[in-house]
C-alpha cells in the first residue's frame, strides 16, 4: 500500500541537514518539548513546543528561524530566554 502524506516541506530545515546541521525535537532543559536547530559551529534556533501545538507548529516555526539566522545572523533561544514572538 502507497500512502502519500500532505505533509510541509521545511526547505530551511533540509538546507541545514544537507550542510551537516542537526536538529533535534524532544525534552531540553526545563521544557518537555523543544525543537533545536545546529550548524557545526553553533546553535541556530532553540523553541519550546507552545500548549496548543501539534508537533508540525514548533517545526514550522524552527524552518523560519533557520532562515532568519542563515540569513540575517538572528538567533532565537526560547529555552534559556523565554518565548518569543517573533517565531
Amino acid at each position: 500500500m502507497d500512502r502519500r502524506y500532505d505533509v510541509p516541506r521545511f526547505e530551511n530545515i533540509e538546507f541545514l541537514i544537507e550542510g551537516n546541521g542537526a536538529i533535534i525535537i524532544g525534552r531540553a532543559g526545563p521544557s518537555r518539548c523543544a525543537v533545536t536547530a545546529d550548524d557545526e559551529e553553533q546553535s541556530l534556533a532553540m523553541l519550546v513546543r507552545r500548549d496548543d501545538e501539534t508537533l508540525l507548529q514548533p517545526m514550522a516555526r524552527l524552518d523560519a528561524a533557520n532562515a532568519k539566522a542563515l540569513e540575517d545572523n538572528v538567533y532565537i533561544d526560547e529555552i534559556n530566554n523565554g518565548t518569543s514572538d517573533a517565531f
